[in-house]
């Protein structure tokens, strides 16, 4: 008995001068290798007035349609960016096909700075949003009633999807085909894109590690190097205060002036961090996992990764077991 034919989902991209390219190609790419795997995606580019486009990079993009022009139902809108945001909200035209188009679409996703002109519709108001991180002050000054997530990849509310900065919009459409086809064709895709894994929308667009290597207070440098050290030693406030010669109160405010967390929250993320490169890079037992990188239990373990990474451990390490057998695969034949 054959299977049943797999809808067709209809893929929208707008298009518009100054457009970041990858913003536009990079999601699209994810789309058109999903096809290779059971997809049956139909990719379209629209423009106002259905005109070409030039990017960032010079190149031009050519529409498929005009937007306000588009006739189909549409399951996916997509929305790139352009680093001159404010040019993109000023553009009426624009705006007003984006909020018809949004209100209609099943699923409106923005890429980068696309979430000014999203944002721009008022249909993010009182939800969730990221966007690249030299912009995140600027949506926040902005639009006031939007809570921008200043860390997250990509940030799902309800049918929006909004991502952090240009590659992280491959992550954003790996993201909603493993949502459509499910892990194991994302994981296909992102194989083929040489695209190491899919990463978790809540995973950081920077390792707190490298934040710690730009204090600019030598008591806090100090702490902030013993922790990345050791994510094991005994670092709660109490005792890091000790060590530094300063009261809990001054290294509390010492934390959050800055790394903008706090010293708990610090030492977690370290410990994240931590424990990811064990789960990347071998196969230990879970709890192994969860004592070296300082968690102490599995439990804590799978409640970090679950409220900040919003995926288990064990779920984590499977993102990178097929990338890994299939290198060990290839090694063996050399041999």
């Amino acid at each position: 008995m054959n299977a049943s034919p797999v809808p067709v989902h209809q893929i929208l991209m707008v298009i518009f001068d100054g457009v970041q390219i990858l913003d536009v190609t990079g999601p699209l790419e994810v789309y058109a290798a999903a096809n290779e795997f059971g997809g049956n995606y139909r990719i379209t580019t629209a423009s106002v007035g259905g005109t070409p486009v030039t990017t960032t990079a010079g190149l031009q993009l050519v529409p498929d349609l005009t937007l306000d022009k588009v006739d189909f139902f549409v399951d996916t809108l997509m929305i790139p960016g352009r680093p001159d945001w404010w040019a993109a909200v000023s553009d009426t035209s624009l705006i007003d096909c984006v909020a018809h188009l949004a209100g209609v679409s099943r699923t409106v996703a923005a890429v980068c700075a696309g979430a000014f002109p999203l944002a721009a519709t008022g249909l993010l108001e009182g939800r969730r949003a990221a966007t690249h991180w030299r912009f995140v002050a600027d949506l926040a000054a902005r639009y006031p009633g939007i809570e921008v997530d200043s860390d997250a990849i990509f940030v799902r509310d309800g049918r929006f999807i909004t991502s952090a900065g240009i590659t992280a919009g491959i992550d954003l459409a790996l993201n909603l085909v493993e949502t459509d086809l499910g892990a194991d064709v994302a994981r296909a895709v992102a194989k083929q894109l040489v695209v190491f894994m899919a990463r978790p929308g809540g995973q950081s667009q920077f390792s707190v590690r490298q934040s710690a290597k730009y204090s600019t207070d030598s008591v806090l440098r100090r702490i902030l190097d013993e922790v990345t050290a050791d994510p094991r030693g005994d670092h709660t406030l109490v005792t890091m205060a000790a060590r530094a010669g300063v009261s809990e109160r001054h290294l509390t405010r010492l934390f959050r002036a800055e790394t903008g967390m706090t010293a708990a929250r610090f030492v977690e993320r370290i410990r994240l961090e931590a424990a990811q490169a064990l789960l990347e890079s071998g196969s230990d037992p879970l709890d192994s996992v969860a004592r070296r990188s300082g968690f102490g239990s599995v439990e804590t373990l799978r409640r970090s990764f679950q409220r900040i990474l919003g995926v288990t451990p064990g779920a984590y390490r499977d993102r990178f077991r097929t990338t890994r057998r299939s290198d060990s695969s290839r090694a063996a034949r050399r041999r």
